[in-house]
């Protein structure tokens, strides 16, 4: 099976890479994802050892900030069921899971972020779902060649 590539948003804010850089192990699981294609991206595309895009959004200058690796396949979430978190879905149950997640592991910061701009200027990434209007999934499928080029643009220093 082949290793696929990434694109995963969080706000700085909320989850930043930093904090995925001082997580136990440099490891977190991807929890509160409640978009449907995002949870199947995980659910059913995503698998340990594929490559990751770690992409800061709702922040002052968006973008890629560095690179992670989904650690483990995904498992069923279970902040879904804890009427106490905000991520909580009455309709899911440990017995019939609605909501899933993959662990992620930080591989290495970029030397400089790889803002939305860049991105957008850049000819050879006009294909990547990130620039496009109206994209607005937390997880991403890209290419292996715009996750190189991406990842080329990040570690110029």
């Amino acid at each position: 099976m082949s290793r696929k590539y990434w694109l995963m948003k969080s706000e700085p804010g909320s989850f930043s890479f930093d904090d995925l850089r001082a997580s136990p192990g440099a490891t977190t699981c991807w929890e509160g994802v409640r978009n449907y294609q995002s949870r199947n991206f995980m659910r059913d595309d995503m698998k340990k050892g594929d490559r990751v895009l770690f992409y800061h959004s709702s922040c002052e200058e968006p973008g890629v900030v560095g690179i992670a690796e989904v650690s483990r396949d995904a498992y069923p979430d279970p902040t879904a069921w804890d009427p106490k978190s905000r991520y909580y879905d009455p309709k899911s149950s440990p017995d019939v899971p609605v909501w899933f997640m993959v662990d992620i592991t930080c591989r290495e910061p970029f030397k400089r972020a790889v803002t939305l701009q860049a991105l957008k200027d850049a000819p050879e990434l006009s294909a990547m779902k990130v620039v496009q209007k109206g994209q607005r999934l937390s997880v991403q499928p890209v290419t292996q060649e715009e996750f190189d080029r991406v990842c080329e643009m990040g570690m110029k220093g």
